[in-house]
Parts: structure tokens; sequence; C-alpha cells
């Protein structure tokens, strides 16, 4: 056994030669950096210098070698990891940890650790001492090898960040059933909204050639609890269903299977024409249902774990049931019938919406599913976006949640940027997240939060599934912006406990990422909380949305208008000289009357609405007095400014930081705050000189004029910005 001297020997060397390891933002949270002070390295050691582990199975290696990974990085030694059968392990004697499913080893024995786990489920766990003990070795038991999976990452990421054990005992099981990244990554490795790179996977080269990325991606995916992954783009292609591609994903799904989790692909819902020449692909025609029924049973032979569909259908341009006369039951229900033998699942997007139908894009899920409520089979979940139009900075709750009570509804979030600065923009969403998730819908009653509803215990839902849709590519710090990583991040840990503040999660993640001290942790974490609401006030205050640039989504395009209505801006803002907003109350599309009574009454008062929702609902005269005393011109022009003044603050803040943050790391970041300062003042200004065009209204003195040319700002082009959805 090494001495502490030793360890701690170790661990300076290891400081003054980090540079071994470039801080480019690769290894994500996973650094296991040295533990910097003595008294924290004893503690560590004390768990981590030898270990029992036992049982055997693919994911038990998968833990020796994240223990071992880790007790290397954080002190600088070689754990020793023991199995069953070696001296000692019966009574324990010498281990600082002992990991194993109750029953696997002598030590674990006994009716005392199986009643430990009771009701944890296959993925909870439990960490403590053996029964009746307050002391001894540090136990983590679970009913299955992917909670002990969960608790090591969980008891790893509390000492990498702060140097000791959890409060014990602690049971810990995930809110949601399903917590999955949705990857919107073309078989031809460009990502639609994707600005990190090119795909990951790299199907020319599969199978026969696995990329070292794949293990690392899934190892990350398990650390912060993720156990699910759709490989492939919701716009679908039917390739990916053909036995060549389907030996593809069969060797993706068996570098993620020690990880615990489980691959699903999204179906294009005429593939039995596309493929096998079929007629037709209505779901009530009894040979394409046998087809599906086929399709599925090929999979499964080649992935016995396959997870399930992600399905878009009647949806821009997409094929589905109402192409062939039926409604969208019909549809999942025919592929929740062919996967529901082998324990799939089909997870069915609500984001549907319609150029023929005239009606305020906003109600249009709630127009077609709400009807259909309980006509859906168990396995299928209706999979819903946070808000009714699309993942705008800010929106309000969608209403379809609260609204199928006798429906599984998935929570949809958009990891990745499109709306919000794309990879330039430094913008932490986990308020984001936590703001929908937390919404009262008041369906049934006050309580019945976003979050209850998606994580079935409202409504006494088994099926619960919590979707982000994906912001990794082939970039080697995976997200574009490393402040990304937080984003990734914080949809997983949600996704096991939606209690967790922003705060705490955006704190864990600093220290994991940074491993800086006190006062410059303060300072991350300042300027990630203030950066969700500096973009909203830049680009979309008071409740407007869809005011981006068409296509792209890259920068302001207010004037935008022409072709479909609901594809431009001018269809939502609506200024004129009467005003501006989208009136959705009783007087106008009448979008509130999707929502509770509470809620509806509340929302349809512009004094009472939250005013961050204002626009969102009201169509209000330029001279409208807000809040804060001012016009809704002057308040307008206001937040706008404000938003600028934030990042420029963001900008200060991470100057300050230099010599405290990692030099590549420090360097990254403030080059895109430099990008995302001009862009603020590019939307500031655009956005501004465009309205004022309507208002007739001078600019406040408060704040710095918007400077330019309306026209040259209206005459930008980029023809080649990342993420642009491909056209076939």
């Amino acid at each position: 056994m090494k001495t502490i001297r030793g360890i701690i020997l170790v661990i300076l060397l290891l400081q003054l030669g980090t540079g071994l390891h470039a801080e480019d933002g690769y290894r994500l949270w996973l650094r296991y950096a040295p533990v910097k002070d003595h008294e924290s390295a004893v503690r560590v050691q004390k768990i981590l210098e030898n270990i029992l582990l036992c049982g055997e199975s693919d994911t038990h290696a998968v833990l020796r070698k994240e223990l071992k990974r880790a007790a290397e990085g954080m002190l600088g030694i070689d754990a020793a990891i023991g199995a069953p059968g070696e001296a000692g392990e019966g009574a324990g004697e010498g281990y600082g940890l002992i990991i194993g499913i109750p029953g696997s080893c002598r030590y674990l024995d006994g009716p005392g650790f199986k009643r430990l786990v009771e009701g944890l489920g296959s993925e909870g766990y439990y960490m403590g001492y053996e029964p009746g003990k307050e002391r001894g070795p540090l136990v983590l038991t679970a009913n299955e090898p992917s909670g002990l999976l969960y608790g090591t990452f969980h008891l790893l990421r509390v000492l990498q960040a702060h140097g000791n054990v959890p409060e014990l005992p602690l049971r810990e099981s995930p809110d949601f059933r399903f917590r999955l990244l949705n990857h919107w990554d073309n078989l031809d490795r460009t990502v639609e909204r994707g600005y990190a790179g090119f795909s990951i996977w790299d199907w020319h080269r599969l199978p026969d050639y696995i990329d070292p990325r794949y293990e690392d991606y899934a190892r990350a995916n398990a650390s912060i609890g993720i156990n699910g992954t759709v490989i492939t783009n919701v716009n679908a292609n039917a390739l990916v269903l053909t036995p060549e591609y389907l030996k593809k994903v069969a060797a993706l799904a068996g570098v993620f299977r020690p990880y615990g989790i489980r691959l699903y692909l999204t179906a294009r819902f005429n593939a039995p024409m596309e493929l096998d020449g079929l007629e037709t692909a209505d779901p009530l025609d009894r040979e394409v249902r046998d087809w599906w029924k086929e399709k599925a049973r090929e999979i499964y032979a080649a992935i016995p774990d396959f997870g399930g569909f992600l399905v878009k259908a009647n949806s821009e341009g997409q094929p589905g049931p109402q192409n062939f006369g039926r409604n969208h039951a019909d549809g999942a229900n025919m592929l929740a019938e062919a996967v529901a033998p082998y324990g799939g699942i089909v997870m069915w997007r609500a984001f549907v919406y319609s150029a023929e139908i005239e009606v305020d894009r906003a109600k249009q899920a709630y127009n077609e599913f709400v009807p259909l409520d309980g006509q859906f089979m168990e396995n299928v979940v209706i999979q819903v976006k946070n808000g009714p139009i699309d993942f705008q900075p800010r929106e309000p709750f969608h209403p379809l949640f609260g609204s199928m009570p006798n429906t599984a509804l998935a929570l949809e979030l958009q990891i990745t940027q499109e709306y919000l600065g794309q990879a330039t923009n430094l913008a932490y969403l986990a308020p984001l997240f936590k703001e929908c998730l937390d919404s009262d819908t008041h369906k049934p009653g006050k309580g019945a939060t976003v979050s209850r509803i998606v994580d079935g215990s409202l409504n006494g839902k088994e099926l619960s599934v919590l979707a982000g849709v994906s912001n990794i590519g082939n970039d080697r710090n995976w997200t574009g912006h490393l402040f990304g990583q937080s984003n990734w991040y914080s949809f997983g840990r949600l996704g096991w406990d939606h209690d967790i503040s922003p705060e705490a999660i955006a704190q864990e993640w600093i220290m994991l990422t940074f491993g800086c001290d006190k006062s410059s942790a303060s300072s991350i974490l300042e300027i990630m909380m203030a950066s969700r609401e500096a973009i909203v006030d830049y680009s979309t205050p008071l409740g407007l949305h869809h005011i981006m640039a068409r296509g792209h989504h890259y920068g302001p395009g207010p004037w935008v208008s022409g072709g479909r209505p609901d594809w431009t801006s001018v269809y939502y803002h609506r200024a004129d000289s009467m005003g501006i907003g989208f009136d959705r109350t009783e007087h106008g599309s009448n979008a509130l009357a999707q929502y509770a009574p509470e809620i509806r009454d509340t929302w349809s008062d512009p004094a009472t609405i939250p005013e961050k929702y204002l626009l969102w609902f009201h169509h209000l005269p330029w001279d409208y007095v807000t809040e804060s005393g001012n016009t809704l011109w002057e308040e307008l022009c206001i937040r706008y400014d404000r938003g600028v003044k934030k990042v420029r603050w963001m900008k200060q803040q991470w100057e300050d930081l230099e010599g405290e943050v990692d030099h590549e790391k420090h360097t990254a970041v403030g080059s895109l705050l430099n990008i995302q300062l001009k862009e603020a003042e590019w939307w500031r200004n655009a956005c501004l000189l465009y309205f004022s065009q309507f208002s007739q209204r001078p600019f406040p003195g408060s704040i710095q004029a918007p400077e330019g040319d309306l026209d040259e700002y209206m005459k930008r082009r980029f023809p080649y910005a990342p993420g642009i959805r491909p056209r076939w």
C-alpha cells in the first residue's frame, strides 16, 4: 500500500505535467483531474485504493476500467480491484469500496442487502454501509449491473468535484424511464441543426471499423444517466432499415450495450413503398402491417435489445398516415404492434403542422392529437416539444401537456442551439429546460406540472420519456462551443432527477470541467446563469418569436416574408403602425382556449400575463405602458440593448478569469464571446431599425442607438451556414 506522502507527491507531479493531456474539451466532465488538497486526497484514496467488485459481465468490465481510470487520474495510483474468491473478500477487510448485486459475493449475501435495493428498479442503486452499521467499507449495490454503473458514476462525480462521498445512505433511481438523445444525423454524415462538425457515425467504415470515439460517447452518456440514443434524423431515410445498414447499426449497439444504452432508429413511414415496392403504406393495410412486423423481426434478430422507433409523420413534407386517409393513432399503433412482442416502444412526434390549414400554427398539434387521446397502444408515447412553435429562446409550455391524460406524453427538448446562437453563443439551457418542467398546466388542477405529466406520476403512466435533440458532432470538443457541453450534461442530470436546480447542475459541471477555485467557479456560474436571458433580450424579448433569418435560422430576419406564411417572421410578430405581437386571445386566434381556465384567464389580460409572454399572446400598441412604466416601444428597445450589455459583461467576466482557467479553454471561449458580442449587436441593430419603421418613435436616450443601415442588414446572405436541413 502506497503511503499518503507518496500519493501526494504523485498528485503534485501530475499537476505539474497536465500539459501532457491537452485541455481541449475532449474529456468532457470526465477529466478525473488530480485531487488538489491533502485532506481530500486522503478521503478519495481510502475509497479508491482497494475495491471489491463482485460479479462478472460486460458492464462489470466497464466498471473496472472506469474505477482504474479515476484512481489513476485523481490520485496517480493503480487501484487494486479484487474479485470474488480472493482472500479477504468474505469479510470485506481492507476494502474501501465494495460494489455488487446482492448475493453476487459472500460479503453481499444475506437478506439485509436485498432489502436495501427493494423498490429501486433495474437502474436504481443504494450507496452506504453494511446493514446495521455506520462505518466500514462503502457499499454500492443495485438490482442490475446498470444500477451499479450509474451509482459508480455518481460516486466518481462527487469525489471528483468535492473530494468527498455524498451524504449517506443514498438511494437513487431515475425520474424518467427512458432518457434519450435524439441525433438529427444523416447517413451522409451531415447533421441537421448540427453546429459541431459532421456526424460522429462513420457509416462508410462500419461495421468493420469501430471508432474509439463511440465508446467515449457511450461512457459520457452513461455517466449522466442517459440510457438511449436515436442515431438517425427524424427526417428519416429508409436506407437505414436495409440489411446492409442494420449490420452497421448492430455494431454500434454492441459498443453501447455495456454502458446500459439502448439504440433506437427513426422510421420513414413509407419505407415499405421505397424499399420493397409496395403500392401503399396505409397503416390499416394487412400487407403493410406484415411488412413492418417482418422488419421488426429482422431488426431484433440483429439487435436483441433494440429500443424501438422514433417517427416524424405528416409534418414538413414527411410521409405519414394522413397521406393514406388515416390518423396518427392508426400509424403509431401499426408500428407499436410490430415492436411490442420484443419490448420495443414507438415515440410518435407531435410536431405537426400543415401549410394548407389556415389556423395559428401554435394550435395545430393540439387540434390533431387531443381527439385521439386514449386511442394509442400502451407502448406508444407522443413526443411533444417544450413549446407550441419550435424550440424558441422562450416559449410557454405546449398546451398538449395536461390535455391528453389517457396517453403517455414525452417531453422533447433541444440541446443543440438552433435558435439560441448555434455554436457561437454561450447559452446555458438548464434554466430553459427547468422552466418547462416546472410549468403548472393546472390540468386537472394545481400542481399538474409538466414534469409530473411526463414522468407518469400524475396519470399513472409507466412509459415515461425525456428526449433531447443532440448537439454532438465530430468537433474535438464534441459540441462546438465548450459551454455546449453543459447543456448535454444538464439534460442528462435532469433526466435522472428533474428536481435538481440549474444552479446546482452548473456548479457540478464547472467543478468537473474546470476544477477551479470557488471564486473563479462563482464567476463562471454567474456567466452561465445570465446567458440564456441575454439571448432572449437581444433576439426575442417580451414574447417575440420566430424572427430569425429564413432556413438556416442564423441571425435576425424580422423582415422575412413571402412563400409559406408560417415560415416567415412577419406571420409571428405582426408589426404594423398600430403595434406589435400575435393576438392569441379570444379576439385573435384563440390559442389560449387550449390552456386551463386558470391560465387562460390570467394570460388573456395584458396586465396579468407574465411579461415574458406578452407579445406571444397579445398584439399591443406601441404606447402600451409596461410594468416598468416605459412604453412598449421603449421597453422593447431597452431589452434589446440590455441583451448586448449582458454579453459585454459576460465577455469581461471571462477575460478576468485569465490565468484561473486552462489557457486553451480560456482562449477558445474568449474568441467565441467576441463573436457573440458582434452577433448580439447585429440582432439589436437589425431588429430595432426594422421595427422603428412601424413604431415611428425615437430611440430612448438611455440606450445605444442602433448602428448601420437596415438595407445592408437585409442583404446579408449565409448560403453555407452550418446545420441547414438537407434537400433530397
